[in-house]
């Protein structure tokens, strides 16, 4: 069983069975794998650069998310960008702002000599866009990347991160 981070109360608590809406309020998931705890937290601010990451996986159980884990580069398995605008005309946009967070999270890491795997989802994706992500893609710049739109999109980097 795993469990999710209430927004309104700011606390880790079991997933319901009836876990229907729990999206509505949820800051974060946490669960056990093969390869250990792993905790997904949305909305961090990451010491390591000072600038927020919209999705963030860690090396750790979720009650054992301190400050200091958030200060420690290899806690970090995986860190993403999510940008769910769906207005074509805006999508460029987006994508700048993700790609530019991106750079900032390669970069800071490099730093700790330490490379957490990047994704990035979105909801509009150009043609010129998913040319770049491509690129990015090929040339190990990017891990994974995903249409927000696209369920088999979502199945598939869902399962990817659970998998880390």
């Amino acid at each position: 069983m795993g469990s999710w981070l209430q927004s309104e109360t700011n606390t880790w608590a079991e997933l319901p069975e009836d876990d229907a809406d729990v999206e509505l309020s949820l800051r974060g998931l946490g669960w056990d794998t093969g390869n250990g705890p792993r905790t997904l937290r949305y909305n961090v601010t990451v010491p390591l650069f000072q600038n927020n990451v919209d999705l963030s996986l860690f090396d750790c159980a979720a009650k054992d998310l301190t400050r200091d884990i958030l200060k420690t580069p290899s806690a970090y398995i995986a860190l993403g960008e999510l940008k769910g605008g769906i207005d074509p005309a805006g999508a460029d946009e987006h994508w700048k702002t993700a790609r530019t967070a991106l750079n900032r999270i390669h970069e800071a890491f490099a730093k700790q000599k330490f490379k957490p795997h990047t994704f990035f989802i979105g909801a509009a994706i150009e043609a010129k866009m998913a040319t770049e992500i491509w690129e990015m893609l090929k040339r190990g710049n990017l891990e994974n990347a995903a249409n927000l739109t696209d369920e088999d999109q979502i199945v598939s980097i869902s399962s990817w991160l659970c998998s880390l």
